[in-house]
C-alpha cells in the first residue's frame, strides 16, 4: 500500500512534512530521530504536525542527514538552532559540502525558487530557517549504526544520486529510508533519480534490493507497505534501466547535449506538470545525467 499523507506508520513511526517532500520521525525506548530534512516550506506543517502527535522539536534527540541537497536538508538548521543539543549525523562528504560557501549559497537559492514554485515562500516568514555555516555533527559512514534503544538505523553508503548519498534501514521493524538513493514513487511510476553518477546509482540499487523491506519510505510522494515495500526497489532497477535506455535513444536521435536535455526536461514537464521541482533545477539535473551515460555508453557525443 501507498500513502502520501502526514501520519503514525506504526507505532513509533510518523511520516511528516507535505506529499511531495517527506522526513520521518522514529522513536526507540531511550531516543528519537528525525530522517532527513525535506524541503525548507515544510516547516511549518512539520511544526503543527509535531504537536499534533505530542512531540516538539525539543523532544528530538538527533537528526540523520541522507544526502546534502537543498530538498533533504531544509528544515534541520532551524531544528538545530531550536534545539542546540540535537545529534546531528551525515557522511563525511555531506560534511564537506555543507561547508563550503558555494554549496550553502545554492541550496538557499534552490530552497526560495522551490518554495514559489510551490506559492509557499510566505511560510517561510519569521523563521530562522537558512542554511549558514553553522550547521555540524557527527560523520557516519557504511557498517555504523545509530541505537535509539531497541531500535537501531543502520547506515548503508550508496552514492549515485549524490557523491555524499546514504541509506538507512532499521532492521527491527524492516524499514528502508533510502532518499532518493532509492526510486521516487509519483503517482503510479517510480523516478529514477541517478542524478550524479547514473550506474553508480544502479549499482547502489541492487544493494538496497538485497534488504528484507516491509516499509519503503521515500523522501517525496510518499511511503510504501507491504508487498509494495518489498518490490519497490527491484521495480526501481528496471525503471532506471528503462530511463538510461529513454537517454540513449534520445540522445542518439539529437545528437547534441542541450537539445537532449531539452527534450528530456519538456518530457518531464508535459507529463508531470505538477512535480515539485522548477524547470531550471530540472534541465541541471538532467544535464548531470545526460552527460554521465553519454560518457559511460559508447554514445558519440558534440
Amino acid at each position: 500500500m501507498k500513502k502520501d499523507q502526514p501520519g503514525l506508520i506504526i507505532p513509533d513511526l510518523w511520516c511528516l512534512g507535505r506529499r511531495e517532500s517527506n522526513v520521518y520521525l522514529l522513536r526507540g525506548s531511550r531516543e528519537s530521530i528525525l530522517i532527513s530534512g525535506g524541503n525548507s516550506y515544510i516547516l511549518p506543517d512539520v511544526l503543527k504536525q509535531l504537536e499534533s502527535f505530542g512531540q516538539t522539536p525539543e523532544r528530538i534527540d538527533k537528526c540523520l542527514i541522507l544526502h546534502a541537497h537543498f530538498d533533504h536538508i531544509g528544515i534541520i538548521p532551524y531544528f538545530k538552532r531550536t534545539n542546540p543539543d540535537l545529534q546531528v549525523y551525515a557522511s563525511k562528504r555531506g560534511w564537506d559540502i555543507l561547508q563550503k560557501d558555494k554549496a550553502i549559497a545554492t541550496i538557499n537559492e534552490f530552497s526560495l525558487m522551490t518554495a514559489r514554485r510551490m506559492r509557499l515562500e510566505d511560510s517561510l516568514q519569521g523563521y530562522d530557517w537558512q542554511l549558514r555555516d553553522d550547521l555540524s555533527g557527527q560523520t557516519v559512514s557504511q557498517g555504523d549504526s545509530i541505537d535509539l534503544g531497541g531500535l537501531r538505523l543502520e547506515i548503508l553508503e550508496t552514492p549515485g544520486h549524490s557523491s555524499c548519498s546514504i541509506s538507512a534501514y532499521a532492521p527491527e521493524i524492516k524499514a528502508l529510508f533510502p532518499s532518493d538513493a532509492g526510486g521516487i514513487p509519483f503517482q503510479d511510476e517510480i523516478i529514477p533519480s541517478g542524478n550524479s553518477n547514473f550506474s553508480l546509482y544502479q549499482q547502489n540499487l541492487e544493494k538496497l534490493a538485497a534488504l528484507d523491506v516491509e516499509i519503503y519510505c521515500a523522501d517525496h510522494y510518499g511511503y510504501l507497505t507491504g508487498q509494495e515495500a518489498s518490490q519497490f526497489t527491484k521495480r526501481s532497477l528496471e525503471a532506471a534501466a528503462k530511463y538510461r535506455r529513454l537517454v540513449e535513444k534520445v540522445y542518439e536521435r539529437e545528437q547534441d547535449m542541450e537539445k537532449t536535455v531539452e527534450h528530456l526536461v519538456q518530457m518531464t514537464l508535459d507529463t508531470r506538470p505538477d512535480y515539485f521541482l522548477p524547470r531550471d533545477i530540472l534541465s541541471g539535473v538532467s544535464r548531470q545525467i545526460v552527460k554521465h551515460i553519454a560518457a559511460n555508453s559508447n554514445l558519440q557525443r558534440k
